[in-house]
């Protein structure tokens, strides 16, 4: 008995690692992909091509103009990376100037909401914003 227990335990320590090591991966992921979206030298095209794609319709859809468009007139603050949180298939990247939102897509991470300010206990204020 006390050997099926150890293996028991044995077992839930190494998925707790495995866990782990994937969110640190994941960790990296999000940042670079956060810190690219907000790069002051980013272009608008390069912008739009972090957004999750049905960010990128609904905003394209809201301010029927082309994502470039929207995002060209759009100043990003950015700053440096102060934290990032990852739940499931979402995260938060807090930086000194900004909150970026993302969730995880077929195809790696994407924007789904962006120049955010915090208004305490009440959700962010986006500019960029998807569903």
């Amino acid at each position: 008995m006390t050997g099926s227990v150890l293996r028991a335990g044995l077992a839930a320590a190494a998925a707790v690692l495995a866990l782990g090591g994937c969110a640190s991966t994941q960790e990296g992921d999000v940042r670079d992909v956060a810190a690219a979206f907000v790069d002051p030298a980013a272009t608008p095209d390069d912008r739009c091509d972090l957004l999750a794609p049905a960010t990128r319709e609904a905003l394209e859809s809201q301010e029927s103009a082309p994502c470039p468009d929207v995002l060209g007139e759009l100043p990003m603050d950015g700053g440096t990376v102060e934290s990032v949180e990852i739940w499931g298939g979402n995260a938060q990247v807090r930086m000194t100037g900004d909150a970026v939102f993302l969730t995880e897509t077929p195809n790696g991470w994407g924007v789904v909401a962006a120049a955010c300010e915090s208004r305490g206990e009440a959700p962010y204020d986006c500019e960029v914003e998807g569903p």
